[in-house]
Parts: C-alpha cells; structure tokens; sequence
C-alpha cells in the first residue's frame, strides 16, 4: 500500500468570485474556467498519477460533503472530513494529520488547495515526486516543503518566499530565507528585480512525522486538543468528537501558526503555469480574449468595449456597450458591474449586501 496521501483543501466560499462563487455552491465545484470540470475535480485528477484514490482525503464544510461526492465518485464517504465551522488552514491540516496517523505512520503527505490552475500538469507531477522523495529520507524527516512558483510579474496578490541570493534553480529542493507578506507595487517590483523571490502557492509537502512534530512545538495547544482524539479518528466517534472539540481550535493560517515559525523550511522553484484563480481579475489574465481584450462567457453581444470581462449564466443573454477595464457578472438572479481595478473590494461588498 502507498504512503503518499493528499490533503484537498474544500472549505472556503469563495466570496471574491461573486456572483459565481456562493455559500450554497462556492467557487471549488464550479468551472469557471470552461474547461468542463470543476475546480476541485481538476485538482484531484492533477494528484492522481502521484497519489492512490483511496489515500486521497477533503476537508470541507459539513453543507458541501455531498458536493464532494458528485465531484469526485472515487471517493468514499469517510475519506471527506467535516469541519463543522472554518478555523482557517492550520486546524483543517491538522485534522487531517490525526486522520492519516490513524492509517499510515509513515505517511509523506501533499497538501493543496481545491482551486488553482496548473497548465503544465507533467511537469507539476514531477515536482510533487520530486518532494515526496525529498521528505521521506530520514534526514529530512522535520522538512517541511512548499512549492514556490518563480514570478512571471511584479504580482501584489500573492504572498512571496525569500530564498538565499543565486539559489534559484528550477525543480531543486532549496533552503528558505523566510516569507513575505502580499507586498505593494513597489516591493512587488524589488522582488522582481532581486530575482531570488518566489510566489508563495501554498501548496506543501511533509512528512506525517514532520507535520505532527511541528503542530506540538508552534501550536501546543491544537496539538493537544486533537490528542485528546487519539484512538477515535477513523472511527464512528470521530465526528462527535470534531464537532465537539473544532471550535476550541485557533483560527490561523498554516502559514502564520507554523511555517513563518518552523526551522527546517524548503521550497522548490518552478514553473508549471500556476495561477491560485483567487480573483476576477487572475482569472481574466488566463481567460481567452477577443480582438479589443474582452473576456465573454454566456452569450453576451458587446460593443465598443475593451479589457472587460463579462460571465453570464446559461440561459441569460446580455448586451454590454462602452464599457473599459470593467467586471460584468450575473448568476441566480445576482448581478455585478463594477471596475476590474476595484475587484479588491467585492468581499466587503458582499457583507454589505
């Protein structure tokens, strides 16, 4: 039996691709994209040639179990793990961690959010090979490994990985300086022209030994809550137990609970065609667009526009004229006009509404 699992983060909503995205059906089960497959299939299917189906697990909400299901048939229902609120990244992993203990001591894990693009998927298969075999020596045992994705632009999106200067090299397991928050335009510029700073994907590879010891050094408390579950993870207690205990959990990111806090930090460098699709207007950058820069989906007649992107739902026909940099969307009877420039703030205009 293979010790290579995969972790498969669900549980977010998606609030930035409003409209689209919605609590009843958020962002990871839609195609978005065009593709004919969802988010989360796309991602699944990315890991497959790597990691067996059944060592495969999701963590999402309780509302969205059923969801994953459709999405991804192979699964069985116990391999979809209910959170019954969201704590952020670092108590879903961990969740997950105590899970896979229950099965693998040994476990080298992956573990991946349910909706990013990968264009170049053989090329991204290698490099999750490449750090599967870097964790399982035991002298990299406490490593604890995320991929860095070398900037294509001056990206104020993402966060960024500093690594030493002329260390840069494609698809080699490398030493962390340490990490950076989403800078402004200026630092985004810096941390181009250094050339020694990656994207951050929040995609991580450990071993289970590693992950576990990092949970009971940087947050003890966590550690301690889910100890109390030992002997019930991957038993009919499991749930009860979670849905007693998950809110006693901090709510903090992997990132800031543990990776900014660990020691043994590497990246690997590449370049795979990865884009995190976090927003309007990242999906825009990889949309097809006509010959004035718009990006249609539905059908959608525009005039005398440029660099705006229009998505309507199925059995919606809309006509958009005079429109430049603008965000037009329209799903189950909510619309969005807005301009692409102000996208950032969609999320709080939801909460509004």
């Amino acid at each position: 039996m293979s010790n290579k699992y995969c972790i498969i983060m669900a549980g977010g909503i998606g609030s930035r691709f409003w409209p689209l995205s919605k609590n009843n059906y958020p962002k990871q089960f839609l195609d978005i994209l065009g593709t004919g497959k969802s988010f989360i299939r796309s991602t699944f299917e990315r890991f497959l040639p790597v990691v067996p189906a059944e060592n495969f697990l999701v963590v999402t909400n309780a509302a969205y179990k059923e969801a994953v299901l459709q999405h991804l048939p192979e699964l069985k229902p116990e391999q979809v793990l209910c959170e019954p609120m969201r704590r952020n990244t670092a108590p879903c992993i961990a969740y997950a961690s105590y899970r896979i203990e229950s099965q693998c001591s040994d476990a080298v894990i992956a573990v991946t959010p349910a909706d990013h693009l990968v264009l170049n998927e053989s090329k991204f298969q290698d490099i999750i090979r490449t750090g599967f075999d870097f964790v399982s020596h035991d002298e990299h045992a406490d490593a604890l490994l995320t991929i860095g994705i070398k900037p294509s632009r001056p990206e104020t999106g993402y966060g960024y990985i500093e690594l030493p200067k002329g260390t840069v090299n494609e698809g080699t397991v490398t030493a962390i300086n340490g990490f950076k928050e989403k800078p402004n335009l200026e630092k985004a510029k810096e941390f181009m022209a250094a050339g020694n700073y990656l994207w951050n994907s929040g995609i991580f590879i450990w071993s289970l030994k590693g992950i576990m010891q990092s949970f009971l050094q940087h947050l003890p408390d966590m550690a301690a809550l889910f100890d109390e579950g030992r002997g019930i993870f991957g038993t009919a207690g499991e749930q009860d137990f979670i849905n007693r205990k998950f809110a006693e959990c901090e709510n903090i990111s992997i990132d800031y609970g543990v990776m900014e806090r660990a020691e043994s930090r590497y990246t690997i460098p590449a370049e795979f065609g990865w884009s995190d699709i976090g927003t309007w207007g990242s999906l825009f950058t990889h949309a097809d667009k006509d010959a004035n820069n718009n990006a249609c989906r539905g059908k959608v007649v525009i005039k005398d526009s440029r660099s705006t992107i229009v998505n309507i739902e199925d059995g919606v026909e809309a006509i958009v004229e005079g429109l430049d940099g603008y965000l037009v969307a329209y799903r189950d009877n909510s619309l969005l006009v807005c301009r692409l420039a102000d996208e950032q703030h969609i999320k709080e205009w939801v909460e509004e509404l």
